[in-house]
C-alpha cells in the first residue's frame, strides 16, 4: 500500500486533484454501465438546464471541440436521448433538443452522481458538506473568471 507524502497532504491543490480524480472515476464507472460518458451527461445537462441549443453554441458553452461534440451527439441521438434538426433558413445550423427519454435519463444520471457524492463525502457532516459545496462554488467561479495562462512549451 502506498502512503501519501505529508508534504503533498499539505497542498490543497493536490487534495483537490486526487479527490476529483476519485469522484470522476467512480461516476464514470456508473455512467459506463449505461454506455455513457461524462460528456454525455454534460450535454444532456446543458440542454435540459438551458434549453435547445444550436450545435455550435452548445460546443462553445461546454468548451468542447465541435468535432468531439458531433460524436457525443451521434451517441445521444442513436440512444434516442436528443433530437437534431436543421434550421430551414440556414441549413448550416443544427438545433439540438433533449427528448423526453433524454430528460428521464438525465434524472437517472443525476441520481447516480448524487450517490457517488454521498459515498465520497461520507466522512463529512451535513453542515460540512454544505460548507464544502459553497467554498468549491466560489473557487469554481474564480477559476472560470480568470483568463487561461499560457503554459510553457505549448
Amino acid at each position: 500500500m502506498s502512503e501519501t507524502p505529508p508534504s503533498l497532504l499539505g497542498l490543497t491543490t493536490y487534495l483537490l486533484s486526487k479527490t476529483g480524480k476519485a469522484a470522476r472515476s467512480r461516476l464514470a464507472a456508473r455512467l459506463a454501465e449505461r454506455d455513457l460518458k461524462l460528456w454525455h451527461m454534460a450535454v444532456l445537462s446543458a440542454l435540459v438546464d438551458f434549453g435547445p441549443h444550436v450545435q455550435r453554441e452548445l460546443a462553445s458553452r461546454l468548451g468542447i471541440d465541435r468535432s468531439d461534440l458531433v460524436k457525443i451527439l451521434d451517441d445521444l441521438a442513436a440512444a434516442g436521448l436528443v433530437d437534431r434538426a436543421r434550421d430551414m433558413t440556414d441549413r448550416r445550423r443544427v438545433t439540438v433538443t433533449p427528448t423526453s427519454a433524454g430528460r428521464a435519463m438525465l434524472t437517472e444520471l443525476q441520481r447516480e452522481a448524487l450517490a457517488v457524492q454521498t459515498e465520497l463525502l461520507a466522512p463529512l457532516s451535513r453542515t460540512e458538506r454544505a460548507q464544502l459545496a459553497a467554498l468549491l462554488k466560489r473557487v469554481h467561479a474564480h477559476v472560470r473568471e480568470e483568463p487561461a495562462e499560457p503554459r510553457p512549451g505549448r
